[in-house]
């Protein structure tokens, strides 16, 4: 039996990067102090916050929604909430979505729950039959980002909390690098305000992958035989993904070392003077006269009809 480093309790997770074998107790407490690392480095709650949690139904917004619960119970200037979107995704999505309801309602927290088809009056399955229109995944993407920030504002939340963790953090920085987009490792400052959009934080951009899939399932926050999105094709993502692993392997502590460097860069930025403008269409923020969400829609709409026409 391998022992914990801190009380010799038999340990669950060895941290490679740290050298440490921790029990379930101190692995815990750990993993909630980079928790609490990030959220001071947003300020959002020094005098309290309505937070959004998006919850998929996975393990990592799940974890990060126990976290902030934990973290703050005893915080009655703290509400936590939280949010699904139900993307329109049969075979997938109504189990996870059964799944976050089970985690909201044993965590005690207040569910709120969108459709792409009452939102939008569309489905990323019905996008992913249309050989005019947008990839899956592009429109998907697009199309949950804006109901999670509209929904959240909604909601009157200070902040939308995500479950993004570590290595989604290094993945997108080191993918950006390759793109030579330095100006879209900008849009990752913790907690950028921008006018009509609500504040993203990431409790978790500290927690490593394997980390908060092994909080997750060691406190029952994630089904083991929760399968993943049937149109997951990231192919330039997964190869980073896999190289960084292949790093961090050979070189323990790559993806801290990754948001170390991305943080000193976003300090050495002096502050934007970007205004956003509004959404001729919604109302939305966006950076031009139409946002993305409603090209997409107007695409589709027009793939529609072209298509009913040659029929």
């Amino acid at each position: 039996m391998i022992k914990c480093d801190k009380c010799q309790a038999r340990a669950i997770i060895y941290q490679k990067y740290s050298g440490m074998h921790l029990c379930p107790t101190h692995f815990e407490a750990d993993l909630l102090r980079k928790v609490r690392e990030s959220l001071r480095e947003t300020k959002i709650f020094a005098k309290g916050a309505r937070v959004a949690v998006a919850l998929s139904g996975g393990k990592d917004s799940a974890t990060a929604l126990y976290c902030l619960k934990k973290i703050f119970a005893r915080r009655r200037d703290v509400e936590i909430l939280a949010l699904m979107i139900d993307e329109g995704i049969e075979g997938y999505r109504p189990h996870t979505l059964e799944w976050g309801r089970k985690i909201a309602d044993r965590l005690e927290v207040p569910l709120v729950v969108k459709s792409f088809r009452e939102e939008f009056g569309i489905t990323t399955d019905q996008v992913a039959v249309s050989r005019r229109a947008q990839a899956p995944c592009s429109f998907c993407g697009v199309m949950r980002k804006t109901l999670l920030n509209r929904t959240a504002r909604e909601m009157g939340a200070d902040a939308l909390a995500t479950g993004h963790n570590l290595d989604d953090e290094a993945q997108t920085v080191l993918l950006n690098y390759l793109r030579g987009d330095v100006e879209r490792l900008f849009r990752l400052r913790p907690g950028r305000v921008l006018p009509g959009m609500v504040p993203r934080i990431k409790p978790l951009r500290k927690v490593p992958e394997k980390e908060s899939a092994t909080f997750a399932l060691t406190h029952d926050l994630f089904p083991r035989d929760c399968g993943s999105c049937p149109y997951v094709d990231e192919a330039m993502r997964l190869e980073v993904k896999t190289m960084l692993n292949d790093f961090e392997r050979s070189h323990p502590g790559t993806k801290y070392s990754l948001l170390r460097g991305l943080d000193r860069v976003l300090e050495m930025r002096p502050p934007s003077g970007f205004e956003p403008l509004r959404c001729s269409r919604c109302g939305d923020p966006c950076g031009s006269d139409l946002c993305q969400s409603c090209r997409m829609l107007e695409a589709h709409a027009g793939a529609k009809a072209l298509s009913a026409n040659e029929k």
